[in-house]
């Protein structure tokens, strides 16, 4: 077959390009070199998986995990394409069948690590078996500017020379201009053609709250997500592990997931995520990078993550599939600090370092947004849009105030303190409240003593990050965490500038609560709906049997799509989402079936 259009529809079971996707695949076919930065969800991997189909010869992707790549080859071959992979977990017939396919030319994807490539001879056996496309994926990885750089990754514009110079597409969801620029000189010698469509995910639902009780927070979070899967990042190994114990307990099925574990106990629980529904996986930032399983429903921060962009990148591991998925990120004065210190203690050089505070610091603006997240967010990459309707200050409404009496208590608070001391001794100060510290230093003796009395201590670090947010106050993260002025403080302070703040964060939860009218994203079908969950238990058995990622049967979509339709012959079985020839003929007997006695 040589029709996009057609293998589309015949091999993947798409009935049109998804937006976006359509004039990279032609740029590909035209023999251009592309740069696409597109959402996660979007569906890069298509952008050149497709091409490969229509042409011949075989394509190189490189890949950041072996299970990533495992995942993918199995998830072609179920697709009816041959395809493999090049890493260290192979058996000896795995890497016999891979040969010989390279050999014969029967190989269409072939995935491999960029440490692999490095090796000279692995590129010129590879060179000469006629590579006619290199495809970088996570291609921020190559620039010392994205957020996860990867030394490795700096070496494949050598890779792509010894390859001959060969036709390449560097794919990622998330390179600022900087970035770009970067992967563009390390990879090209001449500039690609570059795609960019933006980072909008408005299937997402973005929320974010202030660390109040963040057990009790975490838990009316995941109360609403029972028997989906989902991802809840931890900022430690150890709160992971407790976190994993407290889940189990309260009767959700989870798994933890961190660097100090054994290798093959994190490569089985990563397993049972994939393969299985309802399953919680509670991780360290080690988890996640390249996890391709599109039906996770929900992802939660139980602390700050490092930067914005990492948030983004985070969050995005949700709602693959394009249906209704849930975000929630809780955050505190702590974890601001904790955060501020890795950044100052880390070996980075200095400019390294000021990237970093800003991309922190816009994580911490967004924090505390007065207006739509996903405006403030989108911002960030220089992008507009208008509210989206589906990010809690959006359902919720904002609520803001002239606070500027508010900030010139805080300000006035650190400035007669010498600017020498931290968050909880300046509210104490405010609040009045008679302690050691406070009577030692005669801090009981200043004009601010108590004047902040009036607002609970909560309150007070709600408008200390507020006002952090704003660039009012700086803190000073090598001695102690200490607050000084900024420019733009003084003239707050001195009554020449006024600011806005929100009041409605400043209110008790169940004052919030009573305010909401939700207005969430729901699926076509419920999630408990029966033959939607008796679809999920055959996928989940088919996946056990064949040693699979459950959504390398049929995505989430694909069986939502199944239990509207409730389609009765396989013509009809043929139009729903995903089913392309190869599972049609696989799987439709088998899913048809359980219709068929949902229906009697």
């Amino acid at each position: 077959m040589t029709d996009p259009l057609k293998i589309l529809h015949d091999v993947f079971g798409f009935p049109s390009f998804r937006e976006g996707q359509e004039e990279i695949v032609r740029a590909v076919l035209d023999g251009e070199d592309v740069l696409a930065v597109m959402p996660t969800g979007a569906g890069k991997s298509l952008c050149y998986q497709l091409p490969t189909l229509v042409r011949n010869g075989l394509t190189v992707v490189v890949s950041p995990l072996i299970a990533l790549m495992r995942d993918q080859v199995e998830a072609l071959r179920h697709f009816g394409i041959e395809a493999g992979s090049l890493n260290s977990a192979n058996d000896q017939a795995e890497n016999r069948r891979v040969v010989d396919a390279i050999r014969d030319g029967r190989m269409r994807l072939l995935y491999a690590s960029p440490e692999r490539l490095a090796n000279t001879g692995a590129t010129e056996w590879l060179a000469r078996a006629g590579v006619n496309l290199l495809a970088i994926d996570e291609a921020h990885c190559v620039s010392q500017w994205g957020h996860d750089f990867r030394p490795e990754y700096a070496l494949l514009g050598e890779v792509r020379r010894r390859l001959g110079g060969v036709q390449t597409i560097a794919l990622t969801a998330t390179a600022d201009v900087a970035t770009r620029g970067d992967i563009m000189h390390r990879l090209f010698e001449s500039e690609p053609r570059i795609f960019i469509h933006g980072f909008d995910r408005p299937n997402l639902r973005l929320a974010m709250q202030a660390k109040e009780h963040s057990r009790r927070q975490l838990f009316s979070f995941l109360d609403k997500h029972r028997h989906e899967s989902g991802i809840v990042y931890c900022s430690s190994r150890d709160a992971t592990e407790k976190l994993s114990d407290s889940l189990n307990q309260a009767g959700y099925r989870a798994l933890p997931y961190h660097a100090g574990m054994a290798q093959a106990e994190r490569a089985k629980n990563q397993d049972i995520f994939l393969q299985e529904d309802g399953v919680v996986m509670v991780a360290t930032v080690a988890f996640g990078m390249g996890i391709d399983k599109p039906d996770v429903r929900f992802v939660a921060h139980a602390a700050l993550p490092k930067s914005i962009e990492a948030y983004y990148q985070e969050i995005g591991r949700a709602g693959r599939d394009g249906a209704p998925a849930d975000t929630l990120t809780l955050y505190g004065l702590d974890d601001m600090r904790l955060r501020r210190l890795q950044i100052e203690d880390s070996d980075a050089p200095d400019e390294q370092k000021r990237v970093e505070r800003q991309r922190l610091n816009a994580l911490v603006a967004l924090c505390e947004a007065p207006r739509c997240r996903r405006q403030t967010l989108l911002a960030y990459f220089g992008e507009t849009t208008e509210p989206c309707g589906n990010c809690d200050l959006c359902i919720d409404g904002v609520m803001s105030f002239d606070g500027t009496i508010e900030a010139q208590k805080l300000l006035s608070a650190i400035v007669r303190t010498g600017e020498r001391f931290g968050t909880e001794h300046l509210i104490s100060i405010l609040v009045g409240e008679d302690t050691d510290s406070i009577r030692r230093f005669g801090h009981d003796k200043l004009k601010t003593f108590g004047v902040g009395s009036d607002r609970s201590k909560t309150e007070w670090r709600s408008l200390l990050r507020q006002i952090y947010a704003a660039g009012l106050v700086g803190l000073e993260l090598a001695e102690y965490g200490r607050w000084t002025i900024t420019d733009k403080g003084v003239a707050v302070l001195k009554g020449q500038e006024s600011i806005e703040l929100r009041s409605d964060v400043l209110m008790k939860p169940s004052e919030r609560r009573r305010r909401r009218s939700r207005m969430e994203a729901q699926s076509v079908v419920p999630t408990d709906d029966p033959l939607l969950l008796e679809l999920k238990a055959l996928r989940t058995r088919l996946a056990k049997e064949e040693g699979v990622p459950a959504y390398v049967i049929f995505s989430d979509r694909s069986l939502i799509d199944m239990a509207a339709k409730r389609p009765t012959s396989v013509r009809a079985f043929s139009e729903i989402h995903g089913v392309g020839q190869a599972k049609l003929d696989r799987y439709a007997e088998a899913f048809l079936e359980v219709m068929k006695e949902h229906a009697a």
